[in-house]
């Protein structure tokens, strides 16, 4: 039975959610600060965290980033529900590490699309085997290298930590070099979203927090390429090219 932790302040709105969603058949954890968030997660190591923007005690993005941090509970999924749905909002969440965005108020079929489709995700897995020490693989795609055991991406020399989806996004572009990716393919390909209802907006948003990691000029990349009304792919093979 996967497991769901619920943290907002809003009584109402968890225990609604949690009937519905134990309805569903999941296993269903309750916190109404973020505080209380943290040690319930440490706890029950859940399969997903649901988790508002605004709390008391401890806000929702530093509980995000809290558990970003944390090697036991990193690759953890995170969705946050929020009040605040401006863009600027968005992007700040994303980048503190959570996978979506949902702002309030929302559609119950959609966030309940959202979790299926987060739960079926599953960290990236190498087809190579092992290596014979016991190490994972790296894959390498001209100066991008990510080693599928830190889940980290090396720029040359530089060494950069990803949250888990930026990796998985990172990870599905190097192995399809030079393919072009629109928004809706990907978030069915990286995210496991099938619904035409679910906004493509985190794909953007995810694509401009790997640029800003990896990319020399984030504001004229040359790694991750843009193809105006078509979508996104990874072209490496002359670096001086720019792209939009």
């Amino acid at each position: 039975m996967m497991r769901v932790l619920l943290v907002d302040d809003e009584q109402d709105l968890i225990w609604g959610l949690q009937h519905s969603l134990s309805g569903e058949g999941y296993e269903v954890f309750s916190a109404y600060d973020g505080v209380e968030a943290l040690s319930l997660t440490r706890r029950h190591h859940p399969d997903l965290v649901i988790l508002d923007m605004l709390m008391p005690r401890l806000d929702g993005l530093s509980v995000c980033r809290i558990l970003r941090q944390d090697p036991t509970l990193s690759s953890v999924p995170i969705l946050f529900l929020s009040v605040r749905g401006t863009t600027a909002d968005r992007i700040r969440g994303l980048r503190e590490g959570a996978d979506d965005y949902l702002p309030k108020p929302f559609d119950l079929r959609e966030l309940k699309a959202r979790i299926k489709a987060l739960l079926r995700r599953v960290p990236s897995t190498p087809e190579e085997s092992m290596e014979p020490d016991g190490r994972a693989p790296l894959l390498t795609v001209g100066p991008l290298t990510l080693d599928l055991h830190t889940r980290q991406v090396r720029v040359k020399k530089k060494v950069v930590k990803l949250t888990p989806i930026e990796f998985d996004l990172l990870h599905y572009l190097m192995t399809h070099p030079r393919e072009i990716f629109s928004s809706k393919q990907l978030m069915k390909q990286v995210w496991n979203y099938h619904s035409e209802v679910i906004s493509t907006g985190p794909v953007r948003w995810h694509i401009g927090n790997l640029r800003a990691k990896i990319e020399p000029d984030p504001d004229h990349p040359i790694y991750i390429r843009t193809v105006p009304h078509h979508g996104y792919g990874l072209d490496l093979l002359d670096e001086h090219t720019a792209y939009l």
